[in-house]
């Protein structure tokens, strides 16, 4: 895997887990926009077990574990692109900006991952 692509999967795992970090405590800004795109409180601790469950994940590809990191990713993505639509489906796009860019992390350690298999 190229410096890049490592970097990417680092990025991607420390995102997720600070977020997950976040979602646990929870902080406002997360119940706000969980309020806003219509999803209930109660699922916020299990959205951060599976954005935790990436990271864990995302960190076993770069150990060497390169089939789990990409199944992490392939998870995290879904994750993602399910949010992304959560928000269309909501209308809120004011804030859209930031699973976007989660997806995009996701996506980018699909392709470095997938490409050490």
């Amino acid at each position: 895997m190229s410096a890049l692509g490592t970097a990417v999967v680092v990025a991607a795992a420390a995102a997720n887990a600070g977020i997950a970090a976040a979602d646990l405590v929870p902080a406002r800004f997360v119940v706000a926009n969980s309020r806003l795109v219509g999803v209930a409180a109660r699922w916020i601790p299990v959205l951060a077990g599976l954005k935790l469950a990436g990271a864990t994940g995302l960190v076993a590809g770069l150990a060497g574990l390169t089939l789990l990191g990409a199944v992490a990713a392939v998870g995290l993505t879904a994750f993602y692109v399910g949010a992304v639509l959560v928000h269309v489906r909501a209308r809120v796009f004011h804030n859209i900006g930031f699973p976007l860019t989660y997806l995009a992390l996701a996506v980018g350690s699909l392709v470095a991952l997938a490409d050490r298999l």
